[in-house]
């Protein structure tokens, strides 16, 4: 999943940052609004997806109002901090890096592989410069990769575009939001191996709100117990998706 690059800049945005009341009727959540599944903006405007669907049910549950903002994602960590939300709900792995600068909840959902999607007809051998989002684990990956070279897109619609335009020859992103691109159209494809990425998606939140955390947290256990969550993975990632 995505993985912000976080510079020390971020930590110091983090002092003396309003913690959100757990207790408080309504909790800002925040997203991209540009992922889908996970999440995305739908015909009416609003933000959609699994992620929304997840939310709302969460935040019915701790008995608090959920009011959805989208933020632009290479922001989207350090609007948090500056309190212009209160979490981030976007497909955002949990990964060690970030944690120095926010909190997580336990994941919401498992690890998600990570694909290539490129011209049809093209393999790996044919593939030397690679698009991912800017800030992703996508994006370091590739960056890691040798003999490949990485050029990085603002949003993940930018990434596929660089393909179809040959700005590119591959794109690396999760497999969740990239098979549907590959099977409704034509010119692109996935090809080669899946590539496991990350330790699983989390709520992000300012490391000040403990009791935000352990209400979500909370919430998330019992969804797991009871089975919801599970059924809303296989609603929104299929049937064959990783579950709890």
């Amino acid at each position: 999943m995505k993985t912000l690059i976080l510079t020390t800049a971020a930590l110091a945005l983090s002092a003396g940052m309003a913690m959100a009341d757990a207790h408080s009727k309504t909790i800002r959540m925040g997203t991209e609004g540009a992922y889908p599944p996970y999440n995305f903006i739908n015909d009416a405007g609003e933000v959609d997806g699994f992620e929304r669907e997840l939310g709302d049910e969460m935040c019915a549950r701790a008995e608090l109002t959920c009011e959805w903002v989208t933020n632009e994602w290479d922001s989207i960590i350090p609007n948090l901090v500056s309190s212009n939300y209160d979490t981030i709900i976007a497909g955002m792995s949990i990964t060690d890096e970030r944690d120095e600068v926010i909190d997580f909840t336990q994941n919401y959902l498992p690890p998600d592989p990570s694909a290539f999607l490129a011209l049809d007809g093209v393999t790996m051998d044919d593939v030397t410069v690679i698009a991912a989002q800017t800030g992703t684990i996508q994006a370091a990956h590739v960056a890691s990769m040798e003999g490949k070279q990485l050029v990085e897109f603002a949003t993940p619609d930018e990434t596929v575009a660089a393909v179809r335009n040959g700005e590119a020859d591959a794109v690396l992103a999760d497999k969740a939001f990239l098979e549907p691109i590959g099977t409704e159209s034509s010119d692109v494809a996935l090809m080669g191996d899946d590539v496991m990425l990350g330790g699983g998606i989390g709520l992000g939140l300012r490391e000040s709100d403990t009791e935000l955390k352990e209400t979500f947290d909370a919430v998330i256990t019992e969804m797991k117990g009871d089975g919801s969550l599970n059924t809303m993975i296989k609603k929104w990632f299929g049937d064959e998706a990783a579950t709890f």
